[in-house]
C-alpha cells in the first residue's frame, strides 16, 4: 500500500537520492547550493513537497508543486514542477498517486488543477499522463538571445 503525504525532514537524505536520480533522468546537474535551497523550500512553505511511500515508510516517490498567480484566471494556478518514481516500482500506481495528491492540495487550496511539463523523450511517465491528463499542445521555449 502507498501512502503520500509531506516530505519530513528526517527524509532528507532518501529525498536528496530520488532528487538525484531525477537529475539524472533528465540529463541535468543542478549545484549543491541549489539543491540546499529546495530543500529548505520544500520546508518554508514557498515550495510544496509530498512523498510517496510504502508500508514501512520507506520512501518512493517524491513530487514537488507551487501555487502561482494565473493571467487567465482569478484563481491561483498549481504548477507540478518535479516528479520521480523509483524505477523499481515504476508502473504501480505511485506516481499516479502523487499526481492525484497534488490535485487533491490544490482543490483544497482553492487552486485551479495542476499542470506540468515533461521531456518529449519521457515516453514511460507519458503513458501515465496521457491517461490521467490532457496534453494541451504548447511548446516550451526558454530565452537565449543576449
Amino acid at each position: 500500500m502507498i501512502t503520500v503525504a509531506p516530505l519530513r525532514t528526517e527524509e532528507r537524505s532518501r529525498w536528496e537520492q530520488l532528487w538525484q536520480e531525477y537529475q539524472r533522468f533528465y540529463g541535468v546537474v543542478l549545484p549543491p547550493d541549489v539543491t540546499e535551497a529546495t530543500w529548505q523550500r520544500l520546508h518554508d512553505g514557498r515550495v510544496h513537497g509530498l512523498g510517496a511511500r510504502d508500508s514501512s515508510g520507506y520512501l518512493l516517490g517524491i513530487v514537488h508543486f507551487l501555487f502561482h498567480q494565473d493571467t487567465w484566471s482569478t484563481t491561483p494556478a498549481c504548477y507540478l514542477e518535479d516528479l520521480y518514481v523509483d524505477p523499481k516500482i515504476r508502473g504501480t500506481g505511485c506516481g499516479r498517486r502523487l499526481i492525484e495528491a497534488v490535485a487533491e492540495s490544490a482543490q483544497a487550496a482553492g487552486a485551479n488543477l495542476p499542470y506540468w511539463l515533461t521531456h518529449e523523450t519521457n515516453a514511460v511517465g507519458r503513458q501515465l499522463y496521457d491517461r490521467i491528463g490532457k496534453n494541451q499542445g504548447f511548446i516550451q521555449y526558454i530565452y537565449t538571445a543576449p
